[in-house]
């Protein structure tokens, strides 16, 4: 049968009845992409997965909330959305919502948003505000506008969206057979993080797996309210996706991290943009920054100098993980959403003559 979305394939997990409307551009079934080198780079026999959400319609994870946030919208009798964005949720949500028939308002830090993701939110007709501020006081705005006035509120701060975002733990499982042993994800505004241990704590709980992962979660050093336990106030980083100070689903994501006997740490921009572009060159993944941040976070925790007390990095050590480990890092967004990106690595096309005498020569074969 063909793929017709997470909310057919996984309606009995979800909060949609038979009058729900369905509004989707057939997100997920995202693939699961095995990397030998980064495996090898972590443990002998270690398995590392990649869960390629830069596959969805609009290139981001945020797809799979949005699905059933826009259908729930619809089905309520709304004629309109707002989100506050750092540029995925925007891009998802005017999709949907053009989709549906809704009209999308956006409201974006001014000047913090990659090109790709503005043009995405334009290109589906929304009306982008850009606010003076950061993200959180966008989404003050937008909850203020939405308590006096008829349109829904599409952040993570609405149930819905977890709920279709837990279905990317589904699809991991449902392809693995089993619930891996760690999971490395990026936390921005920790709607992702609680999602997945939601959807693993239900898959569990329905007899499709027998175990549990344990959440890994990573943030950029300038954007770490969850790891400090304390509001950035003028939070920054190169990953634009996750440059929050403070968190909609902090608490949340806290529970998670406790109850799965999880970790939450840092990653410095410099680590996110080297692993980057070590994920292109070596296992031909391109992701944006903040998807980075996941494997940048495995690549730390498995590394005896950088964080000798990350209980990951203790049990490689000391050869107490499982054995044939099984590791799935997140990797949230594509790589063109934020093109501009390029300049950070300092590359550039090396322009020739048209011959094949001066080809040759760039090639290093004259």
């Amino acid at each position: 049968m063909s793929w017709r979305g997470i909310l057919e394939a996984y309606r009995s997990f979800l909060p949609v009845g038979e009058k729900t409307p369905v509004v989707t551009l057939l997100e997920g079934n995202t693939p699961l992409v095995f990397a030998p080198r980064l495996s090898r780079r972590i443990a002998p026999d270690a398995k590392v997965y990649l869960k390629c959400e830069g596959l969805n319609p609009t290139g981001s994870f945020k797809d799979r909330g949005m699905t059933i946030a826009i259908s729930k919208a619809l089905e309520r009798g709304a004629k309109a959305v707002i989100c506050a964005s750092t540029g995925n949720t925007s891009a998802s949500a005017a999709a949907y919502a053009a989709r549906a028939g809704l009209a999308c308002f956006v409201l974006l830090p001014k000047g913090k948003i990659a090109r790709g993701k503005l043009a995405q939110a334009l290109m589906s007709g929304a009306q982008v505000i850009a606010v003076k501020g950061n993200f959180d006081a966008a989404l003050d705005l937008v909850r203020g506008v939405a308590e006096e006035h008829p349109v829904a509120v599409v952040n993570s701060v609405n149930p819905d969206r977890i709920e279709g975002q837990k279905t990317a733990a589904f699809e991991i499982v449902d392809a693995l057979g089993e619930a891996p042993h760690y999971h490395f994800i990026p936390v921005g505004n920790a709607g992702n993080i609680t999602a997945y241990w939601k959807g693993y704590r239900e898959y569990k709980q329905a007899g499709k797996a027998r175990r549990l992962p344990r959440m890994m979660g990573f943030q950029a050093a300038g954007a770490a309210p969850v790891f400090y336990d304390a509001p950035v106030k003028k939070p920054e980083t190169v990953a634009t996706a996750i440059r929050i100070g403070n968190p909609a689903s902090w608490q949340a994501a806290k529970v998670a991290l406790a109850q799965s006997n999880g970790l939450i740490d840092i990653v410095t921009d410099e680590e996110i943009l080297e692993t980057q572009l070590w994920l292109a060159v070596n296992e031909g993944v391109f992701v944006e920054p903040a998807s980075a941040a996941s494997v940048a976070g495995l690549l730390k925790s498995a590394s005896r100098h950088h964080h000798p007390d990350c209980p990951l990095a203790a049990e490689v050590r000391a050869s107490l993980i499982p054995a044939s480990p099984i590791i799935v890092c997140t990797v949230t967004g594509h790589g063109l959403k934020d093109p501009d990106i390029v300049a950070h690595h300092k590359m550039k096309a090396v322009t020739v003559r048209a011959t094949k005498g001066a080809v040759l020569e760039a090639m290093g074969l004259a």
